[in-house]
């Protein structure tokens, strides 16, 4: 569920940018976001737009999926 209460279904993908990994994530909506991760702490590229809480519940799914 995302922020505004809307569940969707997401994609993410694994990548390169920069020499750090990042994971491209796209959203049923169209809404795409490059996410990275420092040390326990999810981040977003600047010209991603997701909310706090979008960012660490989908941060958590791709923790997840890792495992």
């Amino acid at each position: 569920m995302m922020g505004n209460g809307s569940e969707q279904t997401i994609r993410f993908d694994p990548a390169e940018f920069k020499s750090l990994k990042v994971w491209n994530v796209s959203f049923e909506d169209g809404q795409q976001a490059m996410l990275y991760k420092l040390g326990n702490e999810w981040m977003q590229h600047n010209e991603s737009e997701l909310d706090s809480h979008s960012l660490l519940m989908v941060g958590a799914q791709i923790d997840h999926s890792l495992l």
